[in-house]
């Protein structure tokens, strides 16, 4: 009996302490039809800001200590966006916009090892630039040799990024610091969702004609059905322990849960009102979902595999980010 009782005692506190990044800190929402980001605080679900961008805003990341939080302005329609929008998050203000210039479309985005970078696809140029959020600084352009070069995906180190070629149904692989085009993959046609493994032996790429999840080995150049039968993969995210693939598909309201090693599918949760942007709470216990249709972000418990927590947010929310900073009280 006493063991029973220490059994339903640690479940409980394994469930509460589970979600507790998640219900801590800022979470930073761009909002597409808007052309603004809130910065919601997660204990309270209280929009501490909304903040202008630029025109059609689609995604966001924050560097790991949470202070700085960067939007691509891809555009909306024939206007073609060209800007970053870098956001001071404890401050609650838009500390710069940065003019990328001739690299139209920024879309994908990633925060470089050591936060002093991020790499963004420019999909209109063929081009992926690396830029010093601090002071706007383009530091260098890295082609992809192909074009629609839509989402982009960097290592753990910073050394290599991936992006999909929706244009050519190809995947380029390029070393960061040179600027190299090292390799190109053939995969299945329209690849937008992308991400890679830490190590960078795995590239996860959804293709959006054919309703497919596909993984290339980085070396071989060997392209693997790992799942099939989606609507739309809109987005594809490893968890840091490299055992779970969280794919949400935008057109059948669903985020599947999907064993990385042996591609079996694990779990298929209902995600009604458009799943968007995915990302991970700081510890990794919990996943912030936006869904597009419904103005507003979901929490899921990753060991329950529930939905823990709605958050309410701006119109036609999309790329989210967690911060642990709050923003600080005016």
């Amino acid at each position: 009996m006493i063991s029973r009782i220490v059994g339903i005692v640690l479940i409980g506190l394994t469930g509460g302490l589970h979600a507790q990044d998640a219900r801590s800190g800022t979470l930073v929402v761009v909002n597409k039809r808007a052309n603004t980001v809130n910065l919601i605080d997660l204990a309270t679900h209280e929009i501490r800001a909304t903040l202008p961008t630029g025109n059609g805003p689609h995604e966001v990341v924050a560097s790991s200590d949470g202070r700085m939080a960067v939007v691509t302005d891809y555009g909306s329609g024939g206007a073609g966006g060209h800007t970053l929008t870098v956001i001071d998050v404890a401050g609650a203000r838009v500390a710069r916009t940065i003019d990328l210039g001739r690299y139209t479309r920024p879309h994908g985005i990633q925060f470089l090892s050591g936060d002093s970078l991020v790499v963004v696809s420019s999909e209109s140029t063929h081009f992926v630039v690396v830029v010093r959020p601090s002071d706007g600084q383009v530091v260098r352009a890295l082609t992809t040799g192909h074009p629609g070069s839509h989402m982009v995906a960097a290592t753990g180190d910073g050394a290599l990024a991936f992006t999909g070629n929706m244009g050519d149904a190809t995947v380029s692989k390029i070393d960061v610091s040179t600027g190299a085009l090292l390799a190109d993959f053939d995969v299945p046609t329209q690849p937008e969702a992308i991400t890679v493994t830490a190590d960078g032996e795995e590239v996860w790429v959804g293709s959006n004609a054919e309703g497919t999840v596909n993984v290339v080995n980085t070396e071989t150049g060997e392209v693997t059905r790992a799942a099939e039968g989606f609507g739309w993969p809109y987005r594809i995210l490893i968890t840091p322990d490299h055992r779970t693939v969280l794919v949400p598909d935008l057109r059948q309201n669903q985020l599947l849960f999907i064993d990385r090693e042996t591609h079996r599918q694990l779990h298929v949760m209902d995600t009604p009102g458009g799943p968007q942007g995915i990302t991970l709470s700081r510890d990794a216990r919990s996943a912030f979902l936006s869904l597009s249709q419904r103005d507003e972000v979901i929490v899921i418990d990753l060991v329950t595999r529930e939905v823990v927590d709605r958050i309410p947010t701006g119109s036609g929310p999309d790329g989210v980010a967690h911060s642990m900073v709050r923003v600080a009280t005016r």
